[in-house]
């Protein structure tokens, strides 16, 4: 059983930085890609960055890219997420995924494990 448990979330002040992670444990943690999603109040749930099996290569969302880094340690079967600049509209529950291929996509349908989520607020 696939389990995903994010944390690192709260709150930061805009411009400010933060890093969530994202442990997981119930399979081999090296051979798929991940994902990191976000769901804002009244919104839908939107892409932020993916990062192949190995962490050679990323992805990110327009809104994100410059400021956002995701990362990876196959050794601890865990997944970050760097938010520097953390802009008002960041505000929201993040979510890390996991896919069942090597590389990484941006649609949350590709993504069949999912983390509870861990909240993100930001002060003015």
């Amino acid at each position: 059983q696939v389990q995903l448990v994010e944390s690192g979330g709260g709150l930061v002040q805009a411009v400010g930085s933060l890093r969530l992670s994202c442990a997981a444990s119930g399979r081999t943690f090296s051979d798929y890609a991940m994902g990191w999603f976000r769901q804002a109040p009244g919104m839908e749930r939107e892409f932020v960055a993916t990062i192949s099996w190995s962490g050679r290569s990323s992805d990110y969302a327009d809104s994100v890219k410059g400021r956002f880094t995701i990362s990876r340690d196959n050794a601890k079967n865990t997944v970050y997420l760097r938010m520097n600049s953390v802009k008002p509209e960041g505000a929201a529950v993040y979510y890390c995924a996991s896919t069942t291929t090597n590389w990484g996509l941006q649609s949350a349908e590709e993504y069949p494990y999912w983390g509870q989520g861990t909240q993100v607020t930001v002060s003015a």
